[in-house]
């Protein structure tokens, strides 16, 4: 087998490493001090710095790379016929999303490759029509305005997408929305412009053909911002914040509709697969980023006489942690791998394992640096409880960990049914 990377990816790689070290990292203490300067906390895409770190992401070819080659992909794509999208493979594109996990609340955002909007711009990308790709991905490639996916409601149990309960019904040339959501992702942030919402079009379809998707501008009549949601505490302004939202007889011509009706659980699939690879290789950023930390503070700091290195239990975490990485790296990497041979679907089980691994690992690794840390691992004076708590909202996104494990292992039984005994 050959771990090589191609020469794209290392040369691509060799850039990433020298923007993170020479502006994204630097940068950080600005950001926080500016966001902070707002009068809007979470119009995080308006700081000053932020500006400045996309025009040099772009100088040096970093912009929109998460767009990538796809074997599901039924199109040449609005992204790279206009030439702003990466055309990178998902395995290309890994190790570049593991590096900007790095700084995950800068370094996406300043490439044009931050959730929601990566997932949105796909969706746009390959179920779009000319109009919609027009009015919404090409202010979104150019990173303009914001969007946002609202499929997670509070009155039902979400972790079964075809549970959901807003209803979009056909009123002679629009679409009327009625219903609640949650959790999404970016809603605050006031310049997001556009949110792709899942509703039920057709409740007396089968299961998975009752959903579809359809494009709600912000300032429409009817969509009500309700309030922000926290997680543990933080509000991930940096992020653009998760909202819970209210349509009320929400009307949007019939053409906003994504697809076609009965489309949107298998649009919703589509969207995450490639998500689930991003979200990941970002983790695997934060985790080696927790590891470095967790080892600089064990040099720094003496306890009962000797530094903490040199404590058996420190070093068996950080031995532990570094072997749990590279076993999450190369189960990731042959992911990305497969998504790019044989397509999301032939890669199922793949992306459900790391779904499934990675943010477990991760949460282990940063408790543990959290722990080395002392009290100081709780604080904001350190990233990890930021991260901790950022890792911890993986264990639902994009569906919750059971879920997953309950493919999987259905997945696995008849696998090993089909092999007769052997």
């Amino acid at each position: 087998m050959d771990f090589t990377f191609d020469d794209r990816t290392k040369e691509l790689q060799a850039e990433l490493l020298t923007f993170m070290d020479s502006h994204v990292h630097p940068a950080e203490h600005r950001f926080e001090a500016e966001l902070a300067e707002l009068d809007d906390p979470f119009a995080w895409s308006r700081v000053p710095v932020l500006a400045e770190l996309r025009e040099e992401a772009r100088r040096r070819g970093l912009w929109n790379l998460f767009l990538p080659v796809s074997a599901d992909d039924p199109s040449t794509g609005s992204g790279r016929r206009h030439g702003r999208g990466g055309g990178l493979t998902n395995l290309q594109y890994a190790p570049l999303a593991e590096i900007s996990g790095r700084s995950g609340h800068l370094a996406p955002a300043a490439m044009n490759c931050a959730a929601p909007d990566t997932g949105n711009m796909e969706v746009l990308h390959m179920f779009g029509t000319p109009a919609q790709q027009e009015r919404w991905l090409e202010p979104l490639l150019d990173g303009r305005i914001r969007s946002a996916f609202a499929m997670t409601e509070p009155d039902v149990a979400s972790s079964d997408a075809t549970n959901i309960e807003c209803s979009i019904v056909r009123d002679g040339d629009e679409y009327v929305i009625n219903g609640r959501k949650w959790w999404i992702t970016g809603a605050m942030n006031p310049d997001c412009e556009v949110f792709i919402v899942m509703g039920k079009t057709d409740p007396g379809a089968s299961r998975h053909r009752q959903q579809s998707m359809v494009l709600v501008p912000r300032d429409t009549p009817g969509l009500e911002v309700v309030r922000p949601m926290h997680v543990l505490g933080y509000d991930d302004h940096q992020h653009g914040g998760h909202a819970e939202l209210r349509f009320t007889d929400v009307r949007v011509p019939a053409e906003h509709l994504v697809g076609e009706e009965g489309a949107g659980f298998a649009i919703a699939q589509a969207r995450l697969g490639p998500g689930r690879i991003h979200h990941c290789m970002r983790s695997i950023g934060v985790a080696e980023r927790a590891i470095e930390l967790m080892c600089q503070r064990a040099e720094s700091r003496t306890a009962f006489g000797r530094p903490l290195s040199q404590q058996g239990v420190i070093r068996e975490w950080i031995a532990e942690s570094r072997v749990a990485v590279e076993q999450l790296r190369l189960l990731v990497l042959k992911t990305a791998w497969l998504m790019d041979t044989v397509g999301n679907r032939g890669a199922h089980t793949e992306i459900q394992a790391i779904k499934i691994a990675t943010p477990k690992v991760v949460q282990e690794i940063l408790d543990r640096a959290m722990q080395v840390h002392g009290a100081g691992g709780l604080s904001q004076d350190f990233p990890l409880a930021a991260s901790f708590a950022g890792i911890r909202t993986l264990r639902f996104a994009d569906g919750p960990d059971e879920v997953h494990k309950n493919s999987l292992a259905k997945a696995e039984m008849a696998r090993v049914a089909a092999l007769g005994g052997r």
